[in-house]
């Protein structure tokens, strides 16, 4: 890179730019610009690594500008500290600099990144729920989908209407909870929605700082789900409420949910370990947790790729290499430690 442009957040001043960082791989989070600098700088490890990557979009746009922002997809790979490797970002942002120069906006830069090894595309429910996002930041209008979603869940309209709900208008309905009735009507209408709303619902709303009502609602539905061994139902109502800032009720749920007999199925362990992350920094709750997924004999893989998972979060990382010094491991636990470093 130039003497001038020694990181991502210069080239994107230098451009003459407005722009905002998110985390795109677990819960969409935006990502301060004092801490993206950290982050650029390798002072400190990236806080929401994924499968050994940064899974980053960075909106930007030009002062003048009054179309949709640019957003920059991008997957780039960190170190075993969960250090973001600044040789990758080097590279590419060297590859901006070569297909764009500074003219980061305009007709000029349209597609000239396709191509990009850094370049991702997230699955359909993110780049729904990142583009509601976007227009509640920007107040700008929904979707063209969003009035019908919410006259929906009004009950204005058919039974079965919710055959015609878009992804798009679920997601643009869950970021827009605040406004009239929506967060009241969503939770009269909850527990009647079929699978095929409530499940890609539930994947926008763990997105959404959602209200204390949901929240307990949810709950009671994760629950109701666990006494009723309804596997469904109780992701479904995990992930809607993995988003809401109630710990306590969430810390109560990773308990209940690990002793129940669903505690040991991959997709509930996959879920508990990807979105409930902070609830595992009790060493007893992540002790449950790989517990469980070294008991399960469904999937061999299931163990490594949740330790793996866990280990690499910086605020997790002292708590999952402490299991390794325990002396009170089941021998179940001590054989999949073991099969780690084999």
């Amino acid at each position: 890179m130039t003497a001038h442009i020694s990181t991502l957040g210069d080239l994107l001043n230098t451009a003459g730019t407005q722009w905002r960082v998110y985390d795109m791989g677990r819960k969409i989070t935006k990502i301060d610009k004092a801490l993206f600098n950290q982050l650029e700088n390798g002072q400190v490890p990236y806080p929401y690594p994924l499968a050994g990557h940064a899974l980053i979009a960075i909106q930007f746009w030009d002062n003048q500008a009054t179309a949709d922002p640019y957003v920059w997809f991008l997957k780039m790979p960190l170190d075993e500290q969960s250090k973001l490797v600044l040789a990758s970002r080097d590279h590419f942002a060297n590859m901006v600099l070569e297909a764009l120069g500074t003219e980061l906006t305009g007709e000029q830069a349209d597609g000239k990144l396709d191509n990009n090894p850094y370049v991702f595309t997230p699955n359909a429910n993110k780049l729904a729920a990142f583009n509601a996002l976007l227009k509640t930041e920007l107040k700008r209008p929904a979707s063209q989908y969003y009035e019908f979603t919410e006259q929906f869940f009004a009950g204005n309209l058919t039974d079965d209407a919710w055959q015609s709900i878009a992804v798009q208008g679920l997601a643009d309905f869950a970021f827009r909870l605040d406004h009239g009735q929506n967060s009241a009507n969503l939770a009269k209408a909850w527990t009647n929605l079929p699978q095929e709303v409530q499940q890609p619902l539930s994947a926008m709303l763990e997105h959404v700082e959602i209200n204390t009502q949901l929240a307990e609602l949810f709950f009671t539905q994760c629950e109701q789900a666990i006494a009723e061994n309804n596997i469904n139902l109780l992701i479904n109502n995990m992930r809607a409420l993995s988003g809401s800032k109630a710990q306590g009720l969430k810390s109560q749920l990773v308990e209940q949910a690990l002793a129940s007999e669903l505690g040991s199925q991959p997709d509930v362990l996959l879920t508990l370990a990807g979105r409930y992350w902070l609830c595992f920094e009790k060493p007893e709750a992540l002790f449950k947790l790989l517990d469980a997924a070294a008991n399960n004999e469904q999937i061999p893989e299931l163990f490594p790729s949740i330790f793996a998972d866990l280990v690499a979060i910086p605020s997790l990382r002292p708590h999952v290499l402490g299991i390794l010094r325990a002396e009170n491991r089941s021998d179940t636990l001590s054989r999949a430690i073991g099969r780690l470093f084999s």
